[in-house]
């Protein structure tokens, strides 16, 4: 298997000679493929991987089949290219629950690939978005994240954007109800305290210079703004009502007219 090093094109050449590759030996067509995790988010390290995500379909009669069936592909190449994808089917199921991760998907900055038919798809996907779902996705996110890494004397500054792109999100649609965008300095421009911006913008940049496993000193300032808005929100997303919505009519008439 040919690794970017070896490679003498641009990354954006080889994901799409790989996606290629992929269609090819899993006999599936790919309907979307997009850039996720820190470099679509904007704040990769000089040594973060790239993470490529993909939507695909298979013939109709592996849907109609009786036997198990796989609803994802791993197709990991190596330390610097991660690449897997989710099934047409598991797809629409998650954009039912309202995934905040295929919402993320959907949106990001960097599509690879797309086609006519994940056009089709996202527009459906979109009258599925669930506020307090999403929102309940990042705070769990940011929290996890905080607890498991911000709490020591020295901390990996990557995981503090791990921690506020989630909470910004969730101002995001606490304010506009919609989907967040994808670009952290996007989030931040839009709803980012006035008298947060200049640590984070200074912490940016200086993460930006480090490299993936790299520490500095806890920033005790965000941690405290952190640990108040993981309260706020606890709070908040506890209080609203359930938003999701229960119809599946609109996502199987999607999925049957992308075979007729």
């Amino acid at each position: 298997m040919m690794k970017y090093k070896d490679f003498e094109g641009s990354i954006e050449e080889l994901v799409l000679l790989k996606l290629k590759e992929i269609e090819e030996t899993e006999h599936v067509k790919i309907l979307h493929a997009i850039e996720s995790g820190s470099r679509a988010w904007g704040f990769a390290s000089p040594d973060s991987d790239y993470d490529v995500r993909f939507i695909y379909m298979r013939p109709e009669k592996y849907y109609l089949g009786l036997q198990p069936k796989q609803d994802f592909i791993d197709w990991v190449l190596d330390e610097t290219l991660d690449i897997n994808g989710w099934d047409l089917s598991k797809t629409l199921q998650h954009f039912h629950k309202s995934n905040a991760t295929l919402f993320e998907w959907a949106n990001s900055p960097v599509v690879y690939y797309t086609t006519p038919e994940w056009k089709q798809i996202d527009t459906v996907g979109e009258k599925y978005f669930s506020c307090k779902s999403a929102m309940y996705h990042y705070y769990g996110t940011a929290r996890k994240n905080y607890h498991e890494h911000l709490t020591d004397e020295y901390v990996k500054y990557k995981k503090y954007f791990y921690v506020l792109r989630p909470i910004l999100a969730c101002r995001w649609i606490e304010k506009k109800a919609c989907p967040p965008p994808v670009l952290f300095e996007e989030l931040a421009a839009e709803v980012l305290e006035e008298d947060m911006k200049g640590v984070v913008n200074q912490l940016l940049e200086t993460k930006k210079q480090m490299v993936e496993s790299e520490k500095g000193r806890r920033i005790d300032h965000l941690n405290t703004y952190i640990e108040n808005q993981l309260a706020y929100y606890k709070d908040t997303i506890d209080a609203m009502t359930d938003d999701r919505t229960a119809d599946w009519e609109t996502l199987n008439e999607v999925f049957i007219n992308l075979f007729l």
